[in-house]
């Protein structure tokens, strides 16, 4: 039984993102096959304070999942934007969304989903300072040529061979999407899987990874420092994760804590494995340690800034009340039926230019 209840929560969480998946690899075709590589270093190419500030107002209104936004941060890399920018970007369009925020909202309340905000401000600083840095101008043109030339089992269509919205332009948009999802398909299956198992395992579990009854500064620096590795285990991505901070929550442990382990969904292991494919493995070990401790400092600032000022909230639901939330139809399943036809689309779209290949 419990191998149909792991396949069953899998779908579940698959479900939950699937449009914003489809919408995120279909943003990165079209940034590789139309958005000129001139444009986008005009923009994005600089490491200073407006670059990153335009590319996380991108990135929050570019709602994805984890695994999307990884894929269109790397094309936004490809294409000329800086590292720094990438990475604004990337993060951005995971955690401060407006999904996000609502789903926490429903969850946890009101204080969570402004921790999430200023603590994703504050984690985007410090990210910026940090890998400007530790990253030389020198080091980040050999990762992009390293990203360029990695091999995706497909050649990617860039801009400058075809008009936006034409049929030729679409197609090319349709073979970027295609090939990104052939690279990341193990990752993506495999981390679903992997969460929908995971999630078998009794709250009691996750709670007894974490100090709850301690001197309060041990407890919350305990928890802001486990919270990201237990979410990098759990293979939970984007708003999946909120679920289990919820339960989290309930289980006794502390804010700054819960802030951590949402923060965490971009060092999931399948993510940090397809940050080895795109950007080589002694760069992704630099980039997850720059983000790991970037994730812990912010959720630190935060717990402390909102324990000074008194909205810390007190209340923790029952465990009972957040795993018994039946599944409905929503603005959820309506947006995975339209991005379902969607991807149906790019996908003929890439066996018709294949056909006309053959003849």
């Amino acid at each position: 039984m419990w191998i149909v209840d792991g396949l069953l929560n899998a779908a579940r969480m698959a479900w939950e993102v699937w449009w914003a998946l489809v919408l995120g690899f279909a943003l990165s075709g079209v940034v590789q096959a139309w958005v000129p590589r001139a444009r986008l270093e005009r923009a994005l190419g600089g490491r200073g304070l407006r670059e990153v500030s335009l590319a996380t107002a991108l990135g929050a209104v570019s709602s994805s999942c984890s695994y999307a936004a990884i894929a269109i941060a790397k094309s936004l890399f490809q294409q000329g934007a800086s590292l720094v920018s990438a990475m604004a970007f990337q993060f951005a369009s995971t955690n401060l969304v407006f999904e996000l925020g609502l789903v926490l909202w429903i969850f946890l309340g009101w204080q969570f989903t402004l921790a999430e905000f200023v603590g994703g401000i504050v984690l985007i600083l410090l990210m910026w300072v940090a890998l400007n840095a530790l990253v030389s101008r020198r080091r980040e043109e050999s990762v992009r040529a390293y990203a360029v030339e990695a091999e995706t089992g497909h050649v990617h269509h860039t801009s400058g061979g075809s008009k936006p919205f034409s049929l030729q332009g679409w197609s090319d948009v349709a073979y970027n999407f295609r090939g990104d999802l052939q690279m990341l398909w193990k990752e993506l299956i495999g981390g679903f899987l992997i969460a929908g198992y995971v999630s078998l395992l009794p709250m009691g579990f996750f709670n007894a990874l974490f100090i709850t009854h301690a001197w309060a500064p041990l407890r919350i620096a305990e928890n802001v420092v486990v919270g990201p590795i237990v979410a990098a285990l759990a293979f939970v991505c984007s708003i999946g994760n909120i679920p289990l901070a919820a339960v989290l929550w309930s289980g006794g442990i502390s804010f700054g804590g819960v802030i951590a382990f949402i923060f965490a969904d971009l060092i999931i292991l399948p993510i940090i494995n397809a940050y080895r494919k795109y950007y080589g493995a002694r760069f992704a070990a630099l980039l997850t340690g720059v983000m790991f401790a970037a994730m812990v400092i912010s959720a630190l600032i935060v717990d402390g800034l909102f324990s000074l000022i008194g909205i810390v909230p007190a209340y923790r639901p029952s465990i009972e009340s957040i795993a018994e939330r039946p599944v409905t139809w929503n603005y959820t399943s309506v947006l995975d039926v339209i991005f379902g036809l969607v991807f149906v689309a790019l996908i003929a779209l890439t066996l018709r230019r294949g056909a006309k290949v053959d003849d």
